[in-house]
C-alpha cells in the first residue's frame, strides 16, 4: 500500500475548511455527520447492532424451543429458559420460530423453511462468529484511517465486512441444507435414539479430529495475522476489498466451521453453547500457540467416545 505525502495540503483543507463545519446543524445533524465522517464508528455501531439483535433472536427462538419440549426431555437450560417471563414477539416472528424450530414440514412452506433455516444458521454465524472477526475488521480501519489522512482513497470497511459475512451465508446454507437432511430422516422414521446419539458422536469425532489438522492450523494462523494479509492486497477498489473480505470469511470458516457441526450434537437452537462455540474461537484467534485449540480437540474426541459407547 502506498501512503505518501501527496495530498496532505489537501487534507488540511478539506479537515479546515468549511465543508466540515457542521455548527449551522442542529444535535441530532452533527452526531450524524460525525458518524459518517468517522468510518470506523459507523462499523462499531452496525457490527453492535448486528450483533446485538442476533443474540436477541436467537435467544427468543431458543426460548420457544424450550417452551415446546416436553419437561425432562429437551436440551440444558431448558428449565431456565421456561421460567424467564413471557415474551411477547411480532407474528413475523413467530413464523420465522415455528418455521426453524419444527421437524415436520409446515404445509407448502418448504421454500420460506428453506429460507428460514438460511436465516437461522447465518444469525448464529453473527451472533458466534463475527465477534471473532472484529480484530481484523479493526485492524483494516486502522490501515484505513492511515491512508485517509495521507490523502489515499480508501473503501468503506463495512464492504470488507459484507464480504466476509457473505461467506457466512454461502456457510449457512449448507448448514441448512444439513439440518433439513436430518428432519426429513427423523420425520421418515430412519434415526432413532441409538442412531441419533452415533450421529451425534462422529459430528464430535469429526470437530475434535479437525482440531489437530494441518489445514485447522494453516487457516488459523491467517485470521491471526490479518494486518500482513490486509496490508499487502490494500486496495481502493470495493470489487477488490469485497473479495479481500470473502477470502477473510473463507479463513475464519477454515477455522470454524467443524466446531458448528458440535451443534448438531448438543441441539441446533442451544443457545448456551452457542455462547461457548463463540468464546473459545474469540479465545483461540487471539491466544498465541495451539494449546485452546488441542485440549479442545481432546475434549470434544473424549466426549465422541463417551457418547458412542452410551448409544452403544
Amino acid at each position: 500500500m502506498r501512503l505518501d505525502q501527496r495530498g496532505d495540503s489537501a487534507h488540511s483543507i478539506d479537515m479546515t475548511g468549511q465543508q466540515d463545519d457542521f455548527s449551522h446543524l442542529d444535535r441530532t445533524g452533527r452526531a450524524m455527520a460525525d458518524i459518517a465522517r468517522s468510518p470506523r464508528l459507523a462499523v462499531n455501531l452496525v457490527l453492535g447492532a448486528g450483533i446485538l439483535l442476533a443474540w436477541l433472536s436467537l435467544g427468543a427462538m431458543a426460548i420457544r424451543g424450550a417452551e415446546g419440549r416436553v419437561a425432562g426431555v429437551g436440551a440444558p437450560g431448558d428449565a431456565l429458559l421456561r421460567n424467564l417471563p413471557p415474551l411477547p414477539l411480532p407474528d413475523v416472528l413467530e413464523r420465522f420460530f415455528a418455521l426453524c424450530l419444527s421437524a415436520v414440514p409446515l404445509e407448502g412452506s418448504f421454500d420460506l423453511r428453506v429460507l428460514a433455516l438460511v436465516l437461522m444458521w447465518f444469525l448464529m454465524a453473527i451472533a458466534t462468529m463475527l465477534p471473532s472477526a472484529s480484530p481484523m475488521i479493526r485492524t483494516y480501519c486502522e490501515i484505513a484511517d492511515t491512508a485517509r489522512i495521507k490523502g489515499e482513497p480508501v473503501v468503506h470497511p463495512l464492504v470488507l465486512v459484507a464480504g466476509y459475512l457473505s461467506t457466512w451465508l454461502a456457510a449457512s446454507a449448507g448448514f441448512a441444507a444439513l439440518t433439513l437432511a436430518i428432519h426429513a430422516f427423523a420425520v421418515s422414521g430412519q434415526i432413532v435414539d441409538p442412531i441419533l446419539g452415533i450421529a451425534g458422536a462422529v459430528a464430535l469425532l469429526v470437530a475434535g479430529l479437525y482440531q489437530f489438522s494441518g489445514l485447522k492450523e494453516a487457516c488459523l494462523k491467517k485470521c491471526r495475522n490479518s494486518f500482513t494479509i490486509l496490508f499487502s492486497n490494500w486496495s481502493a477498489r470495493p470489487g477488490r476489498i469485497f473479495r479481500l473480505g470473502i477470502a477473510q470469511g473463507i479463513w475464519c470458516l477454515g477455522c470454524c466451521w467443524a466446531l458448528m457441526l458440535v451443534m448438531f450434537a448438543v441441539g441446533v437452537m442451544n443457545v448456551f453453547w452457542m455462547a461457548l462455540i463463540g468464546l473459545f474461537t474469540l479465545i483461540e484467534k487471539q491466544t498465541a500457540g495451539r494449546l485452546p485449540t488441542k485440549v479442545a480437540g481432546a475434549i470434544l474426541l473424549v466426549w465422541a467416545a463417551a457418547l458412542l459407547v452410551v448409544s452403544l
